[in-house]
């Protein structure tokens, strides 16, 4: 099955220079902010879409705001189950006979510095963070390989994509995120490896590190605020509030991200514009470092 560009494809999305008609992704983390940006980018450029989240509320709130029932579809699941990375790969298959994308978004942050950070504590951080991708991949690698090698065997070259997403805390490091940061800064080396392993099958193997993205992970950080439960934990969701005013004043842009444009910058990752583009970290943090 040949799912790859046709000329006439590409002029269905006016102001596009591509399309993604015929191409099945897989975003995790798509219940709201930025992977509920990255799944409607997708569904805009023409593309199926299976997602997926923790919260079965939001999940279908996104479902319903991307208003496309032939071409969305939603499973619910906790990732750090080991059942069920395999369990969404398959169940895109199933739905859609296809992955051609796949965007590793799901996360949180569970912050604390290294004296106060348990065992339990920075193993969820690699277990969402690493773990999880890697379990998806993994499971998505028979589809991957024997697909590509009908292709190869008829001629034919479909470039199928993997977007990791990663942190400028996981390239630069951030006081207080001793987990968040190494599992950030582990996906990046599965990133380079997997784009080595897989570019015989012609898969372009990717990663964008988000600087502050304006999400619930980064608004102002209360007694009050939003928390979240996973695993029997409540979460405190959040950054302190003279941490936010100091990335702004040292953002070059001068302030955070959108969710809209943190999706952006991995559009062009699952786009035709990066086929020749692999095992390469974008930084979408309007020039701030940590």
């Amino acid at each position: 099955m040949d799912f790859g560009r046709t000329e006439t494809e590409a002029e269905i999305v006016p102001g596009v220079p591509f399309s993604l008609q015929g191409r099945t992704a897989l975003v995790t983390g798509a219940g709201r902010g930025i992977g509920r940006a990255i799944a409607k980018r997708l569904v805009d450029a023409g593309a199926r879409v299976m997602i997926n989240d923790l919260d079965e509320k939001m999940l279908l709130e996104s479902e319903a705001e991307l208003a496309n029932p032939k071409r969305v579809s939603h499973i619910t699941g906790d990732l750090t189950d080991p059942t069920i990375p395999e369990l969404i790969v398959h169940a895109t298959l199933a739905e859609f006979d296809s992955i051609d994308i796949i965007v590793n978004n799901a996360g949180y942050s569970w912050d604390n510095v290294i004296q106060k950070t348990t065992d339990e504590q920075f193993q969820a951080m690699l277990d969402i963070h690493l773990l999880t991708p890697f379990r998806i991949l993994r499971a998505a690698s028979a589809f991957i390989r024997e697909s590509a090698k009908k292709e190869i065997a008829a001629s034919q070259r479909v470039m199928r994509k993997v977007v990791n997403i990663t942190s400028i805390a996981g390239t630069d490091g951030n006081p207080g995120q001793v987990g968040y940061s190494a599992g950030k800064a582990g996906i990046i080396g599965l990133t380079k490896t997997l784009a080595k392993e897989w570019g015989r099958y012609n898969v372009n193997v990717n990663a964008v590190g988000f600087g502050l993205i304006g999400t619930r992970l980064v608004q102002p950080l209360t007694d009050e605020g939003a928390k979240m439960e996973m695993h029997g934990h409540q979460i405190r969701l959040g950054v302190q509030p003279s941490l936010l005013d100091s990335v702004k004043s040292a953002c070059p842009l001068g302030r955070l991200g959108t969710p809209e444009e943190a999706a952006g910058a991995v559009l062009f990752f699952c786009s035709p514009l990066s086929d020749y583009v692999t095992g390469e970290v974008l930084i979408c943090g309007g020039g701030f470092h940590f």
